[in-house]
């Protein structure tokens, strides 16, 4: 997989922020890198950003066990779990973390304001709060964001080329979800030109999570 792919597998339009100097190659000292994962080890698709990632590393001149090691902690969907994984991977001070979804960046930020953070898999990160803006990200956290809300505007209208008889349709979120309302305004601006009229917005409820699973939690040392 090119470094490309690994761009485009883990995030979306890049937040413009510098990497601390710390966190910079140097010839001859180990870098400690950790990464961050709200998947359980044995996920398939955890596992194909990992080995990505990796690669990624890789072809940029970064090799285990001699100039990086890699410390790589799972939470499996676990929130228990991952503020555990978080306090331990603070207190492991690397240079620089990678933070793959919103669940691990929100406690990562309010365990560390000095350690860099990477994140992946966000939707909005200036709704989210983990940065200020897009062009000047502020802070210790930079990263991907994958919205592009105008994008809900054409679900509408695949919708409409589908069934073209239907008139009114309903909207689901989640409340929490950043992106939701932003998502919803860009339906909103298209419904009328489309002749579609939507129903007031419904907020989807998830259930409280089970026990955890065997395997939410998990460690792993490549040096």
């Amino acid at each position: 997989m090119k470094r490309r792919d690994f761009i485009t597998l883990l995030g979306g339009a890049a937040v413009a922020w510098p990497l601390a100097a710390r966190a910079q190659q140097a010839p001859g000292r180990m870098r400690r890198i950790g990464v961050l994962m709200n998947l359980a080890p044995d996920d398939a698709e955890g596992q194909a950003r990992l080995a990505a990632f990796l690669q990624g590393l890789q072809e940029a001149g970064w090799a285990v066990g001699r100039n990086a090691q890699i410390e790589i902690r799972w939470a499996g969907g676990n929130a228990e779990q991952m503020r555990r994984q978080v306090t331990e991977m603070v207190a492991l001070a690397p240079d620089v973390i990678l933070a793959s979804s919103p669940q691990v960046v929100a406690p990562l930020r309010d365990a560390t304001r000095t350690i860099p953070i990477v994140f992946v898999a966000v939707v909005d990160p200036v709704a989210s709060g983990f940065v200020d803006s897009t062009a000047q990200p502020g802070g210790n956290a930079t990263g991907f964001g994958s919205a592009d809300y105008s994008t809900s505007a054409k679900w509408l209208e695949l919708l409409k080329e589908v069934a073209p008889g239907v008139t009114r349709v309903a909207v689901l979120y989640h409340p929490r979800n950043p992106g939701g309302l932003p998502m919803f305004t860009a339906i909103q601006v298209m419904a009328p030109m489309l002749r579609v009229e939507l129903s007031e917005p419904r907020y989807a409820t998830l259930p409280r999570s089970s026990a955890p699973s065997r395997r939410s939690g998990a460690r792993q040392t490549l040096a």
